[in-house]
């Protein structure tokens, strides 16, 4: 079984300011190791169910977060930023047998994380086909195009919520509960335990249910705070200004949505 890990920080047990999702910050290194030992549960948790093959993909802000010879041996690590349009999830193709987020956190506009945001701080929202769309959602999306399986999530309890109504197959652990503009969560090694178990036993079963569905058509519309970044987003091809500062963007191919949001968020 052959597993991919995509991770991200501001998801993470207790994480609550963007001081603490900063490399240069004196409050990262903390969050930092919570990051790494949240993949290293999700790892065990894999290599326990029958992984045979795990490539984790570093998916946060300069993609130097994780550190290799912190991971099990076992574990390939892909770091930095390729500048392909599949982005957070570089690495994945059609050879995978399922797909973990690690990590992850509630979409732009939503209450359920004072970190809520899709892809940067640029953008007031992006919807694919009139849905709040997350950063979960954008790559869950590319794993079905690939017709790669979602298996398993931990982030906000928001965003667990928004998963299963993607699909209520996919098992999920959250680490922490938003509250306007707090966290609250539970011991690191309670749901650090949670994530261990919860990769295994979603690794354990069938997972033919847990492809997200992929739409037959995707309208993309994306508000942005500056209007100019609108304007400026408005001649990649395909995309249409419909005030002044929402874009919208419609193809029947998801992978020309990736290869648009790569240049226009």
């Amino acid at each position: 079984m052959k597993v991919f890990i995509s991770a991200d920080i501001e998801g993470v047990n207790n994480i609550v300011s963007w001081d603490e999702t900063e490399l240069k910050s004196s409050e990262y290194q903390y969050f930092r190791r919570q990051m790494i030992d949240e993949v290293i549960m999700a790892c065990e948790g894999a290599k326990a169910a029958g992984a045979t093959e795990i490539f984790v993909k570093d998916a946060h802000d300069y993609a130097r977060n994780l550190i290799l010879k912190d991971l099990p041996e076992y574990v390939k690590l892909h770091r930095g930023w390729e500048g392909c349009p599949c982005s957070m999830m570089a690495g994945l193709d059609e050879s995978f047998d399922a797909v973990i987020f690690i990590g992850y956190h509630s979409p732009a506009s939503s209450d359920g994380n004072p970190l809520s945001h899709t892809m940067n701080l640029r953008n007031q929202y992006v919807k694919i086909n009139g849905i709040l769309t997350s950063e979960f959602y954008i790559n869950a999306l590319y794993a079905s195009y690939l017709n790669v399986p979602v298996a398993f999530l931990s982030g906000d309890l928001k965003l667990t919520e928004i998963v299963h109504e993607a699909n209520k197959f996919i098992t999920t652990v959250a680490t922490k509960e938003g509250s306007h503009g707090a966290v609250i969560s539970k011991h690191p090694s309670v749901t650090n335990a949670q994530i261990k178990e919860g990769v295994k036993a979603a690794l354990s079963t069938a997972l033919s249910k847990n492809i997200v569905e992929l739409p037959k058509h995707f309208d993309v519309e994306i508000q942005y705070k500056k209007f100019n970044d609108a304007y400026n987003a408005s001649f990649y091809p395909g995309c249409k200004l419909i005030n002044s500062d929402t874009i919208t963007f419609s193809t029947d191919d998801y992978y020309e949505v990736v290869r648009a949001l790569k240049f226009i968020l």
